[in-house]
């Protein structure tokens, strides 16, 4: 017999298997199937609708009168885009306006909003409060559109000009503030510290330092800016006579016109050839081509933005 039974001692029992940690970031198959569906679904209603324009504006006119929408239409046609590249060289050179002021317009807002919300960021900026004032009473009041329109026109003299679709919309208030807060929570002081103690001016810390680790919040105003210049037609309106300057959106919306003038037109009078010539029109079909032919490039833009986003975030800051 053993000594240590003989004597009472407890007999050590074989230790069990540690139990294997759960890991609360990881579903089980069954519901990482069920999210998965569920995910797949709300991204496919995201795209259904604009896949839809795209194939209502492949449809021949007289099969989407008699038969209505449908995703699989009983004639195809092109006979929509057809009538729009009828404009010839006036479309491509509208696209070629859009993308100019669109890329300029968001560089330059880019710069003009993330210098003035980095100013009025800055605790030790001693006038931060006035400026700060300044593009909060913007967003309250504005002079409205006569003598926005004077400005332009008279003081500034812009009109007929490329920068009369710039400059306008170059400047945003709200994004102004949003990139003031992010500059006051995503940017530490010990960042801004440590390029002052190297030797380098604010404009060199802004540059260097500031910028690489604000990439989301420059993205952010800037796909909101490149939106806003892509879709503006209103300031084509007010300031361009000349057709080499007429902007996508603006010319689109003059060829809807001339199709809404026709159709009313047939409608009143009695002309033969006027009725006829209305039922030609792709009208429906040319309205959905028209959506498409504005927002496809546009969508292209996103990816980019995208980018930037993922590249921002996974950029280090201060280590504590």
């Amino acid at each position: 017999m053993d000594n240590s039974i003989a004597a009472g001692q407890p007999v050590n029992k074989p230790s069990k298997k540690p139990k294997k940690a759960r890991n609360f970031h990881q579903l089980p198959p069954f519901w990482n199937a069920v999210v998965n569906l569920a995910v797949g679904l709300f991204s496919f209603a995201c795209v259904y609708p604009f896949l839809f324009v795209v194939i209502i504006s492949l449809t021949d006119e007289k099969a989407l009168a008699l038969n209505g929408y449908s995703l699989f239409p009983k004639k195809w046609s092109f006979e929509a885009y057809s009538y729009i590249f009828r404009t010839g060289d006036q479309l491509l050179r509208s696209y070629g306006v859009t993308i100019f002021i669109t890329l300029v317009g968001t560089l330059l807002t880019v710069a003009i909003v993330s210098l003035y919300a980095y100013a009025i960021s800055r605790s030790y900026f001693k006038f931060r409060g006035i400026f700060s004032f300044i593009a909060f009473f913007t967003m309250l009041f504005g002079g409205g559109l006569v003598p926005s329109y004077i400005v332009v026109s008279q003081v500034l003299h812009l009109k007929d000009t490329i920068w009369a679709l710039i400059l306008p919309m170059s400047v945003s208030a709200f994004s102004i503030l949003i990139m003031r807060t992010f500059f006051k929570t995503m940017v530490p002081d010990a960042i801004i510290e440590s390029g002052k103690i190297d030797g380098a001016g604010e404009f060199r810390v802004f540059i260097s330092l500031v910028l690489p680790i604000s990439l989301p919040g420059l993205a952010t105003i800037g796909l909101f800016a490149a939106l806003g210049y892509w879709n503006d037609w209103f300031n084509a309106l007010l300031y361009i006579d000349d057709a080499k300057l007429v902007p996508l959106q603006s010319l689109l919306m003059k060829i809807e016109t001339n199709i809404q003038f026709i159709l009313q037109n047939s409608a009143i009078g009695s002309g033969t050839d006027r009725s006829a010539i209305a039922r030609s029109l792709p009208a429906e079909t040319t309205r959905m081509a028209m959506v498409v032919l504005a927002t496809l490039p546009i969508i292209f833009a996103y990816p980019f933005f995208q980018r930037y986003f993922v590249q921002g975030l996974t950029i280090g800051s201060v280590k504590e």
